[in-house]
């Protein structure tokens, strides 16, 4: 069973049903933790959860979740195309128009637009983008909402701004949680850690050293907050390989010799 983060009409259930095809009983969760929390406690298989976008960089709850909260590991990964719009209550005006809500991360896609065109308007944060279409679907028309076409379809709401993210390349990074990792080497695999160093000149360029001396490409590095005292960080580095390759192996474990808090996340193709 494959968990996802709904409700119906999200870009998570979107991502389900096109990364499993239709093979695999799919589960709705009312939150990114809670879908993965439960591949954690056994309750499911695994899930599709978003960790990036293009435009709009990281989806938060999805790292601190995997750092801080489950023993879980990225299995696989897989590349939506988002295409946000702007929808309403068949029959409101545009211009009645005195809030728009989204999810944070699809508000932030469409910032240029909602800047330059709705300047002054009441801006809210809710939990899912098929959620703020849910609403404005029960509203008195005087609100709208950044949704899927799905979500659209799903709420009987008129499309008044079609594919209004800001840039065409919004695409968003999924990857497939399970309880297990999985080590089988592929022609092309990413490996994901989180780590933290101690909080001394030079101990981050030590660690980022070590891949170096491996010529391990490194993807991609962020920081997100240790959450147990100011100025405190994790850091999260995807690099070109698998664990299950020796010098991965060994670059990686000079590294949580050298750390405070390590967690392998996974090894899998991208």
């Amino acid at each position: 069973m494959l968990g996802y983060m709904g409700p119906a009409g999200t870009f998570s259930q979107q991502a389900a049903l096109e990364y499993s095809e239709g093979k695999e009983a799919l589960k709705e969760f009312p939150t990114i933790a809670s879908a993965i929390k439960a591949v954690d406690k056994g309750e499911i298989e695994r899930c599709i959860v978003p960790i990036e976008n293009s435009l709009n960089g990281s989806v938060t709850m999805t790292l601190d979740t995997l750092a801080f909260d489950c023993d879980v590991f990225i299995t696989d990964e897989y590349v939506l195309d988002i295409t946000q719009n702007l929808v309403i209550k068949k029959g409101a005006r545009l211009e009645d128009i005195k809030t728009i809500m989204s999810h944070p991360q699809a508000l932030g896609q469409c910032a240029k637009m909602l800047e330059a065109d709705f300047a002054g308007i009441e801006l809210r944060a809710v939990s899912s983008t098929a959620e703020a279409a849910k609403e404005v679907s029960l509203g008195n028309g005087t609100t709208a909402a950044i949704a899927t076409l799905a979500a659209a379809e799903l709420y009987d709401l008129e499309v008044v701004r079609r594919a209004c993210n800001d840039e065409n390349n919004n695409r968003t990074r999924f990857v497939v949680i399970e309880k297990k990792p999985v080590l089988q080497v592929s022609e092309r695999d990413k490996s994901s850690i989180v780590f933290a160093t101690e909080h001394v000149p030079g101990s981050l360029y030590r660690a980022i050293g070590l891949l170096g001396e491996e010529k391990i490409n490194m993807l991609k590095i962020e920081s997100r907050p240790m959450k147990n005292e100011l100025g405190s960080y994790v850091f999260f580095i995807d690099i070109e390989g698998n664990a299950d390759d020796a010098n991965i192996y060994f670059a990686l474990d000079k590294v949580r010799q050298h750390s405070l808090f390590f967690k392998f996340l996974g090894s899998y193709h991208y």
